[in-house]
């Protein structure tokens, strides 16, 4: 089984944090920014994550390959202790805040092997993130404080982490609302001038803990582990 991946892509993060929680023994590739030939093999628009199963078929949405990781290995269960009303709610908040999380995201991921270290690689993205988003990436880091601000009264990341450290997890277990909330945070705090609350940032630790993995594998400058 192989896991395609960017360093720099949130998503992917979800599944590296779900492989990691399982132990599912697989292969890492992390193909060039601009490969195309490595997802025309596959079959696939160029994009991150991929998982490609043993028999050869693929998958790219990152919830739904975390969810079928667990239902190949279900132990230990990612979605079992979540209660249906907590997904939905995570969801819906993930939905709303897709926007801002974007906003913010564009300026930090050239923090990241195989962008950020690659002159070409790092002109095609900054090319798109003003086709994308309307704004150039030095433009969108000068209006980092308004949107985060704009997505702390979204989330509430203050009562967020109070909730967190009483919880230890979302559910009060760790589960599949753990690898979304901290692939989706966790990049927030490489923004200069941006740090979120203490609780959060244990918080982190403790996700790491669980999954054994670096949430700083793959910055650039950061630890370098083996398919790096």
């Amino acid at each position: 089984m192989r896991f395609y991946h960017f360093w720099f892509e949130p998503v992917s993060e979800r599944v590296r944090l779900a492989l990691g929680a399982k132990g599912i023994a697989h292969e890492r590739v992390i193909p060039d920014y601009d490969d195309d030939e490595t997802f025309f093999d596959l079959g696939v628009a160029r994009q991150a994550p991929v998982w490609r199963w043993a028999d050869g078929r693929v998958e790219t949405d990152s919830l739904a390959i975390v969810r079928a990781l667990d239902s190949d290995q279900p132990d230990p269960p990612l979605f079992a202790p979540l209660q249906d009303g907590q997904w939905q709610a995570l969801q819906a908040w993930r939905l709303s805040a897709a926007d801002l999380l974007e906003r913010l995201y564009a300026p930090v991921r050239p923090a990241y092997r195989g962008l950020g270290d690659h002159p070409s690689h790092l002109a095609s993205y900054k090319a798109s993130v003003a086709a994308r988003l309307g704004a150039s990436m030095e433009e969108l880091a000068n209006d980092r404080y308004g949107a985060y601000a704009q997505l702390d009264a979204l989330t509430r990341f203050k009562d967020l982490g109070v909730f967190l450290a009483q919880h230890r997890f979302y559910a009060g277990a760790f589960s599949a609302a753990d690898v979304l909330l901290t692939a989706d945070l966790f990049p927030l705090q490489l923004q200069d001038g941006i740090t979120l609350p203490i609780d959060i940032m244990y918080y982190f630790e403790r996700v790491q803990d669980v999954c054994g993995v670096d949430l700083r594998d793959g910055l650039i400058g950061g630890p370098l582990r083996e398919g790096s």
